[in-house]
């Protein structure tokens, strides 16, 4: 390849909420990085509305997520009816296992505007709005991005590694890298219209089964409204745009549909497709550049999220020799089955949602009515339990244990609150740290390696903590301490407790991700814990920076 004008450890092609959350959390690891997007200006069409708890824990690892709250709409509940009007399914999920509600509606170019100034707190990672990536080189060393501005200017740069960020008609994955997008595209397109001033008093976001005509309607933040129509056969994307059109659409479900400000409006085409890899060499792809999921239980941007989280902590890893780079092996072998997973479950949704034979539409009913009445099968739907988790098995960067550990290996750790030794009360993730966690119930963690595992974890970077009762000191004012450095904190809630007696251990390794990576009782941590290292450090520097306290 060509010299380029300049090199950067990462470079990010798209600046969407999935490349700019990226590069938050870049920033947050202290890796430089560059994002490239092609638009000037935030893009102002009527998209994604919701996010998960998943996603704001994500953010929370960002230091945004309370930022990103104050403009959202907690605990919106979901509902849905059938064509003559009754809810067959009310989803409130009123768990926050994982630290944050689980429905949180928002505004994408607001929130987008809110993850962009997050960058300004790092001199290392830059925002280059105006700038369209028109060519890709790679080979074992880097990267080489081609790119031209609005302004004229052209120029190259290479980069250590690069993500995808760049959407569902994604140029890094068709043009450049020639990665197929396998799946299919729906026949029905749907019409998507805000307006704001709301005329409706209707907190929820309302899914309308009615073989009429098939719609939502949804409460957003600071008076905005949205409804989503299915266009039939025939029905011309343009003409169903104009005003007289979009009034027609509004007249059934609001007093005057001449008097509302309609701010925008834009139809939409549904897919439902995955990418057949996330990544080419050095190249990954994240969010819709690695897979498009209809809109039915909201999980398209979320799932996006999700990619970011697995990938960005491995990708900082290794530029900055903490992980060895065979780690970014397992970021398609953990995240493509999962992806695949929420399109799946959309689908279904969405299959019966948008019933137009009125016959069926009516067995439809009676059956999900029915369903209804049974408590264990609504509690399963209000509690949104139909939604699958992710679960990493030992191709990924686990270590498989037995029995209910090893059912929790894998998976998402909770997030309780917690008392740290100043006495301030924190969600547990804020306790651990931006990477790698050691936590031990009632157990130091580092006193159960020895000084050679112990350097090892340092390191890495890695955090300890002992978590013991609440109130267990002496007397009031007394702190507990550890030896070995591992921080003792407190749990208020009794939430870890019942989580780790329930699984009979006391040790637990979190990735950065918060998936547990290990999980063990005491006697055996320390194989376990030099089999995950093994695992991560094949064949990293043996001298790396101390990311636990540069990133404190």
């Amino acid at each position: 390849m060509t010299e380029a004008n300049e090199s950067i450890p990462v470079a990010i092609v798209g600046g969407g909420p999935a490349g700019i959350t990226t590069a938050n959390l870049l920033g947050v690891y202290g890796v430089p990085a560059v994002v490239l997007e092609r638009s000037e200006t935030i893009l102002d069409y009527p998209r994604a509305v919701g996010l998960d708890d998943e996603a704001l824990r994500l953010l929370q690892g960002a230091g945004l997520a309370e930022t990103l709250l104050r403009d959202m709409i907690s605990n919106q509940p979901m509902r849905m009816f059938t064509a003559s009007g009754r809810s067959f399914a009310d989803i409130l999920p009123t768990t926050r296992e994982f630290g944050w509600p689980r429905r949180n509606i928002f505004s994408q170019p607001l929130s987008e505007a809110t993850l962009r100034a997050g960058l300004d707190r790092f001199e290392s990672v830059q925002l280059r709005v105006g700038h369209e990536v028109v060519g890709l080189e790679q080979d074992g060393h880097g990267v080489r991005l081609d790119w031209k501005a609005t302004d004229g200017r052209s120029g190259s740069l290479r980069a250590d590694y690069v993500i995808g960020a760049d959407g569902g008609r994604s140029t890094v994955r068709d043009q450049l890298l020639k990665i197929p997008l396998e799946g299919t595209t729906h026949a029905a397109k749907w019409v998507v219209i805000e307006c704001d001033n709301d005329p409706l008093d209707a907190a929820s976001t309302a899914l309308h089964c009615d073989p009429a005509r098939p719609y939502v309607c949804a409460r957003l933040p600071y008076g905005l409204r949205r409804w989503e129509f299915m266009l039939f056969p025939g029905e011309d994307d343009e003409q169903m745009l104009r005003p007289e059109k979009v009034q027609q659409l509004l007249a059934p479900h609001v007093p005057d549909p001449a008097a509302l400000n309609i701010i925008r409006a834009r139809v939409y085409t549904h897919h439902s497709r995955v990418a057949r890899d996330f990544r080419k060499g050095r190249v990954f792809l994240v969010g819709d550049a690695a897979h498009l999921t209809p809109p039915w239980i909201g999980q398209g941007l979320n799932a996006g999220f999700r990619d970011v989280g697995n990938l960005t902590w491995k990708v900082a890893g290794v530029v900055r020799g903490q992980l060895d780079p065979s780690v970014l092996d397992t970021y398609t072998r953990e995240r493509h089955a999962h992806a695949k997973a929420m399109i799946d479950l959309a689908d279904q949704v969405g299959a019966i949602f948008s019933i137009r034979n009125r016959a069926l539409a009516w067995l439809r009913d009676r059956l999900l009515l029915s369903m209804h009445m049974i408590p264990a099968v609504r509690d399963y739907v209000l509690q949104f339990r139909f939604k699958p988790m992710p679960r990493y098995d030992p191709s990924g960067l686990v270590v498989s244990g037995a029995g209910p550990a090893g059912q929790a290996v894998g998976r998402m750790m909770i997030q309780p609150n917690v008392e740290l030794p100043d006495g301030e009360t924190r969600r547990l993730d804020d306790a651990c740290g931006p990477w790698f966690a050691l936590v031990g119930w009632k157990t130091d963690p580092l006193a159960l390696l020895s000084p050679p595992e112990r350097e090892r974890w340092r390191r890495m970077g890695a955090r300890s903590l002992m978590v013991v009762r609440a109130r267990s000191a002496v007397s009031p004012g007394v702190t507990q301490t550890c030896d070995t450095g591992t921080v003792v904190v407190q749990d208020i809630e009794n939430a870890l407790s019942f989580w780790f007696e329930g699984r009979g251990c006391q040790v637990a390794v979190l990735r950065p991700d918060r998936y547990v990576g290990v999980l063990t009782n005491a006697p055996d941590f320390a194989v376990a814990s030099r089999r995950f290292l093994d695992l991560a450090q094949a064949a990293a520097a043996p001298e790396t920076v101390d990311t636990a306290e540069e990133m404190a």
